[in-house]
């Protein structure tokens, strides 16, 4: 009997994961709360606030949902999965103890040290006056981060001392993040190229989705401010002995460091990385699929969504990855290397409102490129204003291509991103450009 999901959220991750949910051969019921116009095509959209907890349990127990997943950080941090199992009901995401790893960076840095975990040096303040005189025993450049989540924009990697004062004093002083930012790391600044590693746990098992890389300045050749991101591609083919070092020096450190806490996790914990010349470093902790990752991760799956997701929040991980043993041409040290498809390749670049991440302005109207089998359109910032579409976030849409080879992918992403028009519409032009 076909069963019935509820996912949580109104953005591009949660169009991407009731577009793959929707592709289940099981042809579960689909709710998205609150949805978007995108998620409305596949789903049924319900006018629920995630963060009014008791109103998503009753819904979730009268309609006789089966499985939730959670998208955005808020509710998790918040604590809505402990709220639903508490209600009897499955989950994807963890509780608010394991959100904390995103929550509250200072948090998550305790976790990676404790683990042995290689991550930056940095010291924390919640007063301006005591980080600006530890920021003149810092080389440059120097990274600031908010403590708490902002949505991607709470870190500033500042190339001189007054880049560095002016964020400081935004967050502690003129609380630009409001309480996300009232505490602050300040971190040395490590190079190399950045990976996303999605891990899929239900606590005690794990598997990695393919590894992708997400660009997060707004500007081409990684100039500008960060943002939620604008563009990402995957997999990220790696040498099987960075892949053998991310399990062994990261993930499986990290996850035995969550059992010692008592700490359960069931969901994605996403592990941002730096590829250093010392081996991969940790950057960031967040407790849900990234997004745009999350635009290109799932479209590689070898395996069921709903079945993944069931099975994680049901604790039975392990049994369910036996059906996906790693293939000939699959990377050998990659666990759970056989639920992915390693010979395609998958490109988002975002389309987003001019002036993002700054100021922007809304309502504008949206003219939508047809989907393909190869290509696709992934809505997040949209509103349906009645007679159409129109935009109604900084970063609107994401446009998808999938192919056997990275050039060929991202040249489908933006045709599809060229017949796509609303006054204002900004993109990179060199997302994926550099390849692996």
């Amino acid at each position: 009997m076909p069963g019935s999901v509820l996912v949580i959220g109104s953005g591009g991750r949660e169009h991407a994961i009731v577009r793959q949910l929707a592709r289940s051969p099981l042809q579960p019921s689909i709710f998205a709360a609150p949805g978007n116009p995108g998620t409305a095509l596949l789903a049924r959209n319900v006018a629920l606030d995630p963060a009014d907890a008791p109103a998503v349990v009753r819904f979730c127990q009268n309609e006789g949902i089966d499985l939730v997943i959670v998208g955005p950080e808020e509710p998790l941090i918040a604590g809505l999965a402990d709220h639903l199992r508490h209600g009897g009901i499955n989950v994807f995401g963890p509780g608010a103890m394991g959100a904390r790893l995103e929550g509250d960076k200072e948090f998550a840095k305790e976790v990676l040290h404790a683990a042995g975990v290689p991550t930056p040096r940095y010291q924390a303040f919640s007063s301006s006056e005591t980080a600006l005189d530890h920021l003149d025993t810092m080389d440059l450049p120097v990274v600031v981060k908010a403590c708490g989540a902002a949505q991607g924009k709470g870190v500033a990697v500042c190339a001189t001392r007054g880049e560095a004062e002016a964020f400081i004093r935004e967050c502690l002083d003129d609380q630009r993040f409001g309480t996300s930012g009232l505490r602050i790391l300040l971190e040395e600044c490590v190079f190399g190229p950045e990976l996303s590693v999605l891990i899929i746990t239900d606590g005690q098992d794990y598997c990695l989705l393919a590894p992708s890389r997400d660009h997060k300045r707004i500007g081409e050749g990684d100039t500008g401010p960060n943002t939620g991101g604008m563009g990402a591609f995957a997999p990220v083919l790696l040498p099987e002995a960075l892949c053998e070092q991310i399990d062994a020096r990261v993930v499986l450190p990290v996850l035995a460091e969550l059992r010692r806490r008592d700490i359960p996790y069931r969901g994605v914990l996403y592990a941002g990385l730096m590829l250093t010349a010392h081996g991969p470093t940790v950057l960031e902790f967040n407790c849900r699929f990234g997004d745009p990752e999350t635009q290109v991760v799932l479209p590689l799956l070898r395996g069921d969504l709903y079945d993944v997701c069931a099975a994680t929040a049901a604790g039975e991980l392990g049994g369910f990855l036996q059906q996906f043993p790693a293939g000939d041409s699959d990377p050998q040290h990659w666990a759970g290397a056989g639920l992915s498809e390693w010979r395609r390749r998958c490109v988002v670049v975002v389309g987003a409102a001019d002036g993002y991440p700054g100021r922007y302005v809304n309502g504008k109207p949206i003219e939508l490129a047809a989907d393909r089998d190869d290509a696709w359109i992934i809505q997040a910032g949209t509103r349906d204003a009645g007679d159409g579409l129109v935009t109604g976030g900084g970063r609107v849409l994401g446009a998808v291509g999938m192919a056997k080879d990275l050039e060929r992918a991202r040249g489908l992403a933006y045709e599809l991103l060229a017949g796509t028009h609303f006054e204002g519409l900004s993109y990179r032009r060199d997302i994926a450009a550099k390849g692996d």
